[in-house]
């Protein structure tokens, strides 16, 4: 049987907020998507298969991590990603140019080398370019690739902020040229230019240009306040591509996604739901719960009534207290079940919304709740 080619269309819009399609040879994807992290080629503290249960359609996991540990070839010669952590939805791969800069003992940044590094590990060198970054990514074998760029933390220095976001064009140009021809995969393009407004205009055109299956937003959720966020993603949403995905990379907190959503991005991304179930934090539909705190020490009530899967209404916060409390591994990997779910209850709650054209409300009711 052929492989289904890589595709997206929009099914519905309300206002700026898109109801679409996402088709891959390893499955569908219902936008607006979000994507659980695997970071390691696991998703901490919980099994694929529930990982799956929650409605979740597709995953990321990161070049960085993976070709420090356990290395590119291990993974290859199991069969790729998918195979090595028995793993049947799709996944996407981060470039690796992020946790260059934030975890890495930098070397150097060369125009035609790329990042020059030391692992934050073992402190073996690893150069890492544009090409070599595809050549991980294809050899993993993940669906969705991502472009090498340069991501660098918030600044007000608009002279640096260009010559990055020029320096992640050029390595965007050889990202596509390294990543060929394969209609049954993507390769998505980063805009970058922090946040200056002619900057994020002049990236996004020259990623047109260059013509990817995808466009991405990165370069936020580095330091910016939310409004800031926002306030770039009102233009550049509006001069994206209409019949392509829409990825803002590394968010985020619920109210960071209806923000978003409301603008116009189909995709994200994000640690915050598996990290903060891993200390106790628990994301609700009225608001979130600090686990830890004394007061649940005699509170028999479930996180959520409501939630059915995976019977995590048994649970009361009463005892989850205990867990966290006493240092015990459940605690975390209920918690962090939980948090995946309730992501992806409110990605479901948001597409039927659009598709009902209530959004706005929705939206309103729910953005300073969340």
């Amino acid at each position: 049987m052929a492989l289904k080619k890589f595709s997206f269309n929009v099914k519905e819009i309300d206002n700026k907020a898109r109801l679409g399609l996402i088709k891959t040879h390893r499955g569908n994807i219902n936008t607006p998507a979000f994507m659980p992290v695997g970071t390691q080629a696991t998703i901490k503290g919980t099994f694929i298969d529930d990982i799956i249960k929650t409605g979740s359609e597709i995953i990321l996991s990161n070049t960085y991590h993976l070709m420090i540990r356990p290395g590119v070839n291990r993974i290859e010669s199991s069969g790729g990603l998918h195979s090595f952590m028995n793993c049947k939805l799709p996944i996407l791969t981060d470039s690796g140019g992020f946790q260059v800069m934030s975890l890495s003992k930098l070397n150097k940044i060369d125009i035609e080398k790329g990042a020059i590094f030391n692992s934050h590990i073992d402190g073996k060198k690893f150069i890492l370019s544009p090409e070599e970054s595809i050549r991980i990514q294809k050899s993993l074998n993940s669906d969705i690739v991502m472009v090498m760029d340069e991501c660098p933390k918030k600044s007000n220095d608009y002279k640096k902020i260009k010559k990055s976001m020029n320096l992640s064009m050029y390595w965007a140009e050889r990202s596509k040229e390294a990543f060929g021809k394969n209609p049954h995969k993507a390769i998505f393009g980063i805009i970058q230019g922090g946040l200056f407004k002619d900057l994020r205009i002049k990236s996004l055109e020259k990623l047109v240009e260059i013509d990817f299956n995808g466009y991405a937003v990165g370069g936020l959720a580095v330091g910016e306040s939310q409004n800031e966020m926002f306030k770039t993603l009102d233009y550049v949403t509006n001069l994206m591509p209409k019949n392509k995905p829409r990825y803002l990379m590394g968010v985020g907190t619920p109210s960071d996604i209806l923000g978003a959503v409301k603008r116009g991005i189909d995709m994200f991304d994000c640690v915050l739901p598996t990290r903060s179930g891993r200390t106790g934090l628990a994301f609700t539909w009225n608001g979130r719960i600090n686990i830890r705190n004394s007061k649940y020490q005699h509170d028999n009530n479930p996180l959520d009534k409501d939630t059915i899967n995976f019977g995590l209404n048994k649970y009361s916060k009463n005892y989850l207290n205990h867990l966290f409390n006493t240092n015990e591994m459940l605690g975390s990997m209920l918690l962090t079940l939980h948090n995946i779910n309730f992501y992806q209850e409110l990605m479901r709650s948001i597409r039927k919304n659009i598709e009902n054209g209530t959004f706005n409300e929705f939206h309103d009711k729910y953005i300073n709740r969340l």
